[in-house]
């Protein structure tokens, strides 16, 4: 795999328009120990000028054809985005080519996206809600390859400079990349894949660089301090339970995921009922459970204000210990399937989410069918496999806060007196 572009077709009925979508395997999981946010600076400057054009000439060339280009770093990988007329498919991708193999890496427009993600960073310190994600995100994962926000970390920021980057762009297909179209593709696409990407380069690395990212979720979890508090002057508090739990296609995997939509999607959701509709004490609640390639968060969360946080703190330790403890009602299992097959089909409406999800099946080494499988194997997840996946995968949840100070003491203490706080502390 190492060195190799991968080509996923989609063929689907359309006035002419392709979506492209370039998964490159390598995130901010892969940032080297001081220089947290490297890969997310440079997602940034790959189309800020690359094989023979400069930033400017880029964006006319996309601009001209009414085209659309991003980049967007994730934990997992750099996902390149164009989304153009299939006429154009031969002007357009192979610049996904020069972005992934000859970036120019200016120090000028390094500079600018460097400043740009440090001061991204500085607004999210001034969020509730960043500020107990990152707080909970470091009590599950610390110094691990999750343990810090895509963006990076403002001290490694501002330290990196073009040698570093020129390092990381050398080694972006070393886990190789994956190129999933949808659309009106065009004729022999499969032999035109040179013309668009080109040569890849053939790596010769070993070691950390090349290992897939592998976390137990008992050793993420279980040997960390069970409570995280961000304080903060403000009338809001932002309470974040949650566990480092699987990876994506784990055999275990499809039974967190109805219990994601059992617990926290739509109106009709556990979470919205008990906190909003039946107490009224948060204003915004959910359950956060992406695709991952190592342990994934599965983090319930809720937003309220300080005379309600020891209710909603309540509220939510007694939704979590119902998943440990006893089964999901049959009405309820129903709905979470039905939720789960509405999520699949609202994700694959347009072609370039039908183009994404391809790309980051493939990206995390899963076969393209691995959604259909999912939904083959509903019918036979009752109950009880859902609480039993519970018992092994969320035992040790772990909590954050974020808040003012003399909330976050109270909360503290009732923290200290549940089960969880007990169970997950070292």
């Amino acid at each position: 795999m190492s060195g190799s572009c991968e080509l996923v077709l989609d063929p689907v009925t359309t006035t002419g328009v392709l979506s492209a979508k370039l998964w490159i395997r390598r995130g901010s999981s892969a940032d080297p120990l001081g220089q947290r946010g490297g890969h997310q600076l440079l997602g940034s400057v790959l189309s800020r000028g690359c094989g023979p054009v400069d930033h400017l000439q880029l964006a006319d060339l996309v601009e001209g054809c009414g085209a659309g280009l991003r980049c967007d770093t994730h934990e997992d990988g750099i996902l390149i985005s164009l989304k153009c007329r299939d006429i154009d498919a031969d002007r357009l991708l192979p610049a996904l080519g020069w972005m992934l193999r000859q970036p120019h890496l200016d120090e000028g427009q390094i500079e600018l996206e460097r400043d740009l993600s440090l001061q991204a960073l500085q607004r999210q310190k001034e969020d509730p809600f960043h500020r107990a994600f990152d707080g909970w995100r470091h009590l599950a994962y610390g110094q691990g390859p999750y343990g810090h926000d895509p963006l990076g970390v403002g001290v490694d920021l501002e330290q990196l400079r073009k040698p570093e980057l020129a390092v990381l762009a050398s080694g972006l297909e070393k886990r190789g990349s994956v190129l999933a179209l949808s659309g009106t593709i065009p004729d022999r696409a499969l032999e035109r894949m040179e013309q668009w990407l080109g040569h890849s380069r053939t790596e010769s690395g070993s070691g950390d660089a090349e290992t897939p990212i592998k976390q137990s979720p008992d050793l993420v979890s279980g040997e960390k301090p069970s409570l995280g508090l961000q304080v903060l002057p403000t009338e809001q508090v932002v309470l974040m339970l949650g566990q480092a739990a699987l990876p994506h296609g784990h055999p275990d995997d499809l039974a967190l995921r109805l219990l994601q939509a059992h617990l926290g999607s739509g109106m009709s959701s556990l979470l919205f009922r008990r906190l909003r509709e039946e107490h009224g004490v948060a204003y915004d609640v959910g359950v956060h459970h992406p695709a991952r390639a190592g342990a994934a968060p599965f983090v319930m969360h809720a937003s309220t204000g300080v005379e309600r946080a020891e209710l909603s703190l309540e509220l939510l330790i007694d939704s979590w210990s119902e998943l440990v403890e006893d089964n999901i009602s049959e009405v309820d299992l129903k709905l979470a399937k039905a939720k789960f097959r509405g999520q699949l089909a609202h994700g694959s409406q347009t072609t370039g989410q039908r183009a994404e999800r391809r790309a980051q099946l493939r990206g995390l080494n899963l076969p393209d069918v691995h959604d259909q499988s999912c939904l083959n194997q509903l019918d036979q997840l009752r109950a009880s496999d859902l609480h039993d996946a519970a018992r092994r995968h969320l035992h040790s949840p772990q909590l954050s806060l974020c808040g003012p100070e003399a909330t976050l003491e109270s909360l503290e203490k009732q923290w200290s007196r549940s089960t969880f706080a007990a169970v997950a502390a070292p």
